[in-house]
């Protein structure tokens, strides 16, 4: 409550005789929460609370600044020091509540392509230089998130030599291709929690950990998803029309869509071992409940893709050694996990 009353004395200073009405309206994964002043002429704002304790608002500043191409929030008042903000409101519907209200396949490939396109805006307009790489260190310190959080904590496994060495090996098949990949300007959140519905182009939030990193990255965030799921068939054929679309502007995709496709796969493995590690942590450390239940979500992508690959047979190895049953853990995902 200290910090909500520090907002609202800094928001009246910069609205100095204007009445207006503080709600909550979102809280992200991390410590930073925002609220929505709706004040008297009918005109809303979003307010960013960041703890500076915690956290500082200079890389969201910095990529809001460098993914201007895309609609994201603009800037209208900030305080680094104290870390408010004020934001134009993009309005209150993600593209994940539009799903969810309208589920028919068709009605959710319209949003999608619209995601697509703003995807590759986004890549076409990627520089070197600009953004942090995503290397090795930061990529292997993300998938070991897997073994830290979700087998030691949510399995209340330890690994023995046997699956270490499994791991290993896995981390040493896995990464190499995926550095090789050609590096774009990575969102790292690119998902349709993320994405809202507005008039004209969808609004993109929560950019700000964004790196320079590989090209297959946003879409498979984007197609295999923590909060909805899709059949195969239809992933499969949103990634062709991506891979179309990126080839008609000249992005670095493969000629051959089986070469791009392995792409996507394999960098989805990185991604869905790395949220389901993250995931346990939110839980453990920092006591939030609302990732957990997702988890069986990731295990069961990665056991569908880690097997339809020979070069990932070891990951699959290491999978059936955790012993990780995918249809007991999404039972009990419902209403919570017991071991």
């Amino acid at each position: 409550m200290q910090r909500q009353t520090e907002l609202q004395n800094w928001l009246h200073a910069v609205y100095p005789e204007q009445n207006f009405e503080l709600s909550f309206a979102a809280a992200d994964a991390d410590f930073r929460r925002y609220f929505r002043a709706a004040f008297a002429d009918g005109k809303t704002v979003i307010c960013m609370d960041a703890p500076p304790d915690k956290m500082s608002v200079a890389p969201y500043l910095k990529v809001q600044k460098l993914f201007n191409m895309l609609n994201v929030p603009q800037v209208l008042h900030v305080d680094e020091t104290q870390g408010f903000m004020v934001l134009n409101d993009l309005g209150s519907t993600t593209f994940l509540t539009a799903m969810q209200q309208e589920q028919g396949a068709e009605a959710h490939k319209v949003l999608l392509l619209e995601a697509i396109d703003e995807l590759v805006e986004l890549q076409k307009a990627s520089r070197a230089g600009e953004l942090p790489d995503y290397d090795r260190d930061i990529m292997l310190r993300e998938i070991n998130l897997f073994p830290e959080w979700f087998v030691a904590k949510e399995l209340g496994r330890e690994l023995n030599f046997k699956q270490r060495q499994l791991w290993q090996q896995t981390i040493d098949t896995l990464l190499p291709p995926l550095l090789a990949q050609p590096q774009v300007y990575v969102h790292r959140d690119f998902i349709v929690r993320n994405l809202m519905l507005t008039t004209g182009r969808p609004g993109v939030l929560d950019f700000q950990d964004a790196l320079y990193g590989p090209i297959s990255y946003d879409l498979v965030s984007l197609l295999r998803d923590a909060f909805i799921e899709w059949e195969e068939e239809f992933v499969l054929d949103l990634v062709i029309r991506y891979w179309e679309k990126a080839r008609a502007a000249e992005l670095p995709v493969p000629a051959a869509f089986d070469e791009f496709y392995r792409w996507f796969e394999w960098m989805g493995v990185q991604r869905h071992l790395k949220v389901a590690g993250i995931f346990a942590r939110l839980y453990y450390r920092d006591g939030k409940d609302k990732y957990r239940p997702e988890i069986p979500r990731f295990l069961n992508y990665l056991r569908r893709t880690s097997r339809r690959y020979t070069e990932l047979a070891l990951a699959y190895d290491y999978f059936v050694q955790q012993q990780v049953d995918v249809a007991i853990l999404r039972a009990v995902g419902r209403t919570g996990w017991r071991r």
